[in-house]
């Protein structure tokens, strides 16, 4: 099978044929009836961050790491085709929908022969800079309009402490120019604010610096990062700072190993199933094989403080990462107070609790 030099999008499955005519005759009445309750099992699209990591790290280890249940949307795509550009192999295997790496190790990144295009993921962005700032290459980096409009310099200013050069447009913005490190030195760095993208980017540029990099965070953020390099075989401790911040260190120049990594369920995706369940009489719904990780997780500790039946079953760990079925169902919701630290483990699914909360008894208020 071919390298995937180039990637495009799956095509939609659902097509509209013919024409939409407005008519002009006099409107008639029309009836809706209430629906049956919803009952079944779903499967939602894989977890985008897990998904963008999945292919990093894939890209940087030794060896053939095979992902299955990839978020197959423009920002993951958008990462696939950085790596690629980097000079990493990646295939689709139609038969089975796996996507499959063939790393090139730490260090071993391809000057890219154009700009690396990442479109809207700052994600993508950011995460790459971390892994090339201690690759001895230099690359081009962009995105759309709204990518562009994004300042760097909060991950810019770490990655310069291992050595790395940036030449960065009007206001430390993309298009940016990254120059590796050819003699990274290791950093400790405390956080200025909580982020797990800048964290994540540090610890990356850690993997390839001789010795000991240190993130000292001021409250926890998400840690999908931390995990999967443990899965990798990082070298990777997690501690406490004399003041309580949590710290993590990687040591780097450990050879990271291929894994096959299963992507599960996002969370944010789940929402939407479940609080349809839980505002619909006779109701029952599953979500399965549904991240579980407790920094992901607020809306559903918010949704059972708010009286909804909701209970949990198949619990495992897969790939470093709790998962297991989530079941909704038909529930009287009362309103609460949504306290300000539970607000990064759910902030996607806002919007989502804004539908439940407009059925619920009483005021509810989201703080943070």
């Amino acid at each position: 099978m071919p390298p995937y030099t180039s990637l495009t999008r799956p095509a939609c499955a659902c097509q509209f044929q013919g024409q939409i005519q407005l008519s002009s005759e006099t409107p008639h009445p029309l009836r809706s009836a209430n629906s049956p309750g919803l009952n079944g099992r779903v499967k939602v699209p894989g977890d985008k961050s897990i998904s963008h990591r999945a292919l990093m790290f894939g890209a940087v280890a030794l060896g053939e790491t095979v992902i299955t249940g990839l978020l197959e949307g423009e920002d993951v795509i958008n990462t696939a085709k950085a790596m690629a550009a980097l000079g990493v192999r990646l295939e689709r295997w139609n038969d089975d929908d796996t996507w499959h790496v063939h790393g090139v190790g730490l260090g071993g990144f391809q000057p890219p022969a154009q700009t690396i295009d990442f479109g809207n993921s700052g994600t993508g962005a950011r995460l790459a800079m971390g892994l090339l700032a201690t690759s001895p290459v230099s690359a081009r980096m962009s995105g759309d309009a709204s990518l562009r409009s994004r300042p760097m310099g909060r991950i810019v200013t770490p990655l310069e402490g291992f050595g790395t050069r940036f030449d960065t447009s009007d206001g430390g913005r993309m298009p940016l120019t990254l120059h590796g490190a050819q003699h990274p030195v290791p950093i400790e760095y405390r956080l200025p604010v909580a982020s797990a993208q800048v964290k994540s980017a540090v610890l990356l540029a850690g993997l390839n610096a001789p010795g000991a990099t240190t993130v000292i965070e001021p409250e926890p953020t998400r840690d999908h990062t931390e995990r999967m390099l443990e899965g990798f075989g990082a070298d990777i401790e997690i501690g406490h700072a004399d003041d309580g911040a949590r710290t993590i260190t990687v040591t780097g120049h450990a050879e990271l190993q291929a894994q096959t990594v299963e992507v599960p369920g996002d969370p944010s995706s789940a929402a939407f199933a479940l609080v349809a369940a839980i505002i619909s009489d006779d109701s029952e719904v599953t979500v399965e094989n549904m991240l579980l990780n407790e920094t992901r997780t607020g809306l559903i500790v918010t949704l059972q403080e708010m009286g909804a039946d909701i209970s949990i079953s198949n619990e495992r760990v897969s790939g470093g990462e709790p998962v297991g079925d989530v079941t909704a169902r038909s529930s009287k919701l009362s309103g609460i107070t949504v306290p300000a630290a539970r607000a990064p483990s759910m902030i996607d699914e806002y919007p989502v609790l804004a539908v439940a909360a407009a059925f619920a008894d009483g005021t509810t208020r989201m703080q943070g």
